[in-house]
């Protein structure tokens, strides 16, 4: 299920013009928790960062069908606009083969002229890059197939 993006501009607006700092809407198995920041982090040139969007893989099957070497996907939480790297003359967060630890910024989703930082939950070797740079992604949408380590 998605949100269309009016819906969410709807919920930017509603956030921005209130005082409430955090809010979470849930439609179906879509969740959405927004927070407002009082002074936004900036990478370098000045644009300026939401918060870290941590990103879960799909939950692992139990019992004798999972096997060890199955890949995982990491998934848009967001539709926007994938960037692989902070900026255009800045090597990539990951390429294919790279082993990435919990926590680690794997590519920026741009929403709403905001850039979230999307970071991976559990150590992984990235197997594929399934989107192409300064690509539109759509919530749910699979970024990367990885390996958990």
């Amino acid at each position: 299920m998605t949100m269309d993006l009016e819906k969410i501009e709807k919920l930017v607006k509603i956030i921005e013009n209130s005082s409430l700092t955090e809010f979470t809407v849930k439609e179906g198995d879509l969740r959405i928790t927004m927070s407002k920041l009082t002074h936004p982090p900036v990478i370098a040139g000045g644009v300026p960062v939401a918060p870290a969007v941590e990103v879960s893989a799909p939950a692992e099957e139990e019992g004798p069908a999972a096997k060890a070497d199955e890949f995982e996907l990491i998934t848009s939480p967001i539709v926007g606009t994938f960037y692989s790297a902070p900026a255009p003359d800045v090597p990539a967060f990951v390429r294919v083969g790279d082993r990435i630890k919990n926590g680690q910024t794997v590519c920026i989703l741009e929403a709403m002229k905001l850039m979230n930082e999307i970071q991976c939950e559990f150590d992984c070797e990235i197997e594929a890059v399934l989107v192409s740079n300064e690509q539109k992604v759509e919530y749910g949408q699979p970024l990367f197939r990885v390996k958990r380590l």
